[in-house]
């Protein structure tokens, strides 16, 4: 009997030592965020804001400004401190607006053409009618038949796209199996840089084409919409071209937004389904004539910023815990799903914190970062200048400076893919912080939310802190329709979003950033 006593008193010491290391979870304080969260939710009406009043937040457009100035008189309202700009202190480049645009064809007759222009593009004088010609150009020698042919006309410039029927819905959920198989994925294999082994042939004759149209004449250049799983009038826009030989490096290019840019043609987008008609009459023998009104506004060339502010810490202020999403987007919609669904997010998510009326351990800080969308130039000029720098460029990218407040940073939580509801957590490969997100996200079970993986999600300002061996992750979100409607398109608009989605996630990122922030130590590295 004694015998048996001391096994059971062994197995119930055992299991003590076990529940004192198993992470702690603030039930309460989940709670009240919760109850402030699905009840008394302001995120739609910060989305609305950002989306309807303030509109397209191209980096370092007047939008943009406007934006980041009511998001930092927001932040300041729900009692947040050290909210300010965040200048990056190196030039971005220019500002830019649309200011009056119309593109529609008066022969064969008169037809509103579904279109919008690329940003940083020129503009045209006045009201502009001109022939269309079709460049169907395969090699180099097809360049001379069109020579003498282009001066004061429209181009279209790319080749048709295949438009196939939508039998399958834009808009879906993560199923079961889908979460199963990556909640099973082992250890993403760590990538070494980018590809960029382009076709140079094929870069070659496509900047001899915009050469050719430039030198010949040509009013403006008009290109279908550049991928095909977008149809039904959907455009993907982003930034003009700057045409350059396959041999000049990257390091000797520079972007649209450049005030040292050299000239080049005004560029419209024109969705799939109007310009494969245009080609398809021209091909005909039919005559194409198009009317354009393009005027366009350039501002000063100057340094890009952020937004940042923060809820102070107690015992533990020095050290900081994080959240954060780009508020800059594309212009050809209003920046919804990418990315003012995370900006408001993160805006509520740190209202939600402090509706908790209690102070935390930690500094809880939110960042959001301007330039995302010209390659993660917020975030990344951040963490360069707070917290440290990664200077190889290859793998196996181990040349990392940390400044003392690298020392003294838990984590960094982002939302950057697109209106989805939270599914749980990519771990970017970090498997020591595996038991402490599956204890957090035991009281979002039932709301669909206990996923955890190994794999990486890039393309996003989680990777600025993920860099130099900090933890950054991103959460893992139902798609909807981000990749195939929303995404840097005409279409990412305020309708696009859903609320009990973002209420949800809202709510979460509130959660782990009040219980990062109240643990007793920091986050687990890599």
């Amino acid at each position: 009997m004694k015998k048996h006593i001391s096994i059971l008193l062994g197995c119930l010491m055992a299991f003590g030592t076990f529940a004192q290391q198993t992470e702690p979870v603030d039930t309460v304080a989940v709670h009240k965020i919760k109850d402030e969260g699905l009840k008394h939710a302001k995120v739609m009406t910060t989305l609305s804001m950002l989306t309807d009043v303030y509109g397209p937040r191209l980096t370092n457009s007047p939008n943009y400004k406007k934006a980041a100035d009511y998001a930092k008189a927001t932040l300041e309202s729900y009692g947040l401190q050290n909210v300010q700009l965040d200048y990056w202190g190196e030039e971005f480049g220019r500002g830019w607006q649309l200011k009056k645009f119309s593109l529609q064809t008066v022969e064969p007759g008169n037809t509103p053409l579904i279109s919008y222009p690329k940003a940083w593009t020129p503009g045209v004088k006045g009201t502009v009618a001109a022939d269309v010609v079709y460049l169907e150009v395969k090699t180099e020698a097809d360049l001379a038949k069109y020579k003498g042919k282009l001066t004061g006309k429209i181009i279209l410039f790319s080749a048709p796209v295949t438009v196939k029927p939508g039998f399958v819905a834009d808009a879906s959920r993560f199923n079961d199996s889908t979460l199963l198989v990556m909640a099973n994925a082992g250890m993403p294999e760590r990538g070494r840089g980018f590809n960029f082994n382009f076709n140079r042939e094929a870069q070659r004759l496509n900047f001899l084409k915009w050469d050719f149209c430039m030198k010949e004449g040509a009013v403006a250049v008009l290109e279908a919409s550049p991928a095909s799983r977008l149809e039904d009038g959907t455009l993907l826009v982003s930034a003009a071209t700057v045409p350059y030989p396959p041999d000049v490096p990257r390091s000797k290019r520079v972007g649209s937004q450049s005030p040292n840019v050299p000239k080049i043609l005004p560029q419209i987008i024109v969705a799939d389904e109007h310009y494969n008609r245009m080609v398809r009459q021209i091909q005909s023998g039919v005559n194409v004539k198009l009317e354009l009104v393009l005027e366009t506004e350039f501002t000063p060339a100057g340094s890009g910023f952020n937004v940042i502010g923060e809820i102070p810490g107690t015992d533990l202020k020095d050290e900081v815990v994080m959240i954060g999403a780009h508020l800059d987007s594309w212009h050809s919609g209003t920046g919804a799903t990418d990315n003012a669904a995370g900006s408001a997010v993160m805006m509520e998510a740190m209202r939600l914190i402090k509706s908790l009326g209690t102070a935390p351990r930690r500094t809880i800080r939110i960042g959001l970062w301007g330039g995302e969308e010209q390659g993660l130039i917020g975030s990344r000029s951040y963490v360069k200048r707070t917290l440290g720098e990664r200077h190889d460029k290859m793998y196996p990218w181990d040349s990392i400076d940390l400044k003392p407040a690298a020392h003294k940073f838990s984590v960094y939580f982002n939302m950057d893919n697109g209106t989805g509801k939270y599914r749980g957590v990519y771990l970017q490969g970090n498997e020591n912080v595996r038991p402490v997100f599956r204890a957090w996200l035991k009281p979002f079970e039932k709301m669909g939310a206990s996923t955890l993986t190994l794999e990486n999600t890039g393309g996003t300002d989680h990777l600025s802190f993920d860099a130099i061996g900090l933890p950054g992750f991103q959460f893992i979100q139902d798609p909807i329709e981000y990749s195939n409607r929303t995404h840097h398109t005409n279409m990412d608009v305020y309708d696009k979003a859903l609320e009990a989605d973002l209420k949800q996630n809202a709510v979460m990122t509130a959660a782990f950033a009040w219980l990062a922030a109240n643990r007793n130590q920091l986050i687990p590295r890599k």
